[in-house]
């Protein structure tokens, strides 16, 4: 898929996020928007995968560490055709299938439930060496918020993980600097990131979360790394696209009233038509 084809999925994603938490009155969208182009690229791009057959036994895996990102995944999946977009408005609501973290018992598309800091990556690890002992070839996706990063268990999945040299794993960092409580670095500065990973024996990439074409260098690069896991650190901002979402810790866990919903959207319309007249 061409670039622009992308942005326009992204932005579509980054409308279906919106629209979720705020029908749900509540939810993530600061770091759902932040990794929202990561999301469209994984699932229009990089991933083998088939709607129409979610459990497909040669699919690649991807595990939601940082959970409560939800909206994010479910836009994706809605976009991309594993259910009706129509129903992320139901998102949280009694009854739902889709609830406030990814159920991999009810919702198409989602390999692992998640949503306790740090576990995710773990699930990942386990299936990344499940595909090795199997004589698999799949491929192991798991994206974690920066400052999950401060969950220890995450470097204990990551010392596996390299000592098997799990090549066929990639670690996704939505670096956007901030946390529920502020900055990374002033809570409990995970940095530098990508030295530590090193250190864990990966193979690590920083790229600019918002550019398809450094996203698509890194994923190629990852494929392509034999003998050690690989470690994207990719940089973004929080609440990318929305005005007064961008940079600001606020809205890691609030949704928008009704007034900040048509501000958002209109955002975001603006942003998709600009898109259309390239």
């Amino acid at each position: 898929m061409e670039n622009l084809e992308l942005q326009k999925k992204a932005n579509e994603v980054r409308k279906g996020i919106v629209t979720a938490v705020h029908s749900a009155k509540a939810g993530h969208p600061g770091g759902s928007l932040s990794a929202a182009d990561i999301y469209t690229y994984l699932y229009f791009e990089e991933m083998n995968i088939d709607p129409g057959n979610p459990a497909m036994e040669d699919r690649d895996r991807f595990v939601l560490s940082k959970g409560h990102t939800a909206p994010g995944l479910y836009s994706a999946l809605a976009n991309r055709g594993f259910f009706p977009v129509e129903d992320l408005t139901t998102l949280r609501k009694l009854g739902s299938y889709l609830q406030g973290h990814p159920d991999m018992k009810h919702i198409p598309g989602v390999d692992m439930s998640s949503g306790s800091l740090g576990q995710g990556i773990s699930a990942a690890v386990g299936m990344a060496l499940g595909a090795k002992m199997k004589g698999k070839d799949f491929r192991v996706y798991t994206l974690l918020g920066d400052g999950e990063l401060e969950e220890g268990q995450v470097w204990e999945a990551s010392m596996f993980a390299g000592h098997r040299k799990l090549d066929n794993l990639t670690v996704i960092v939505d670096n956007n600097g901030l946390q529920i409580d502020g900055k990374i670095d002033d809570v409990c500065s995970p940095y530098p990131i990508d030295k530590k990973f090193e250190a864990f024996n990966f193979h690590v990439i920083n790229v600019d979360a918002h550019d398809f074409d450094a996203l698509r260098a890194a994923f190629k690069e990852a494929r392509e790394t034999k003998g050690m896991p690989t470690a994207i650190v990719a940089h973004s901002l929080k609440g990318k696209g929305v005005s007064f979402m961008e940079g600001s810790v606020d809205w890691h866990g609030k949704a928008p009233n009704d007034e900040q919903y048509a501000t958002a959207m209109a955002d975001l319309e603006r942003i998709g038509e600009e898109l259309c007249q390239k």
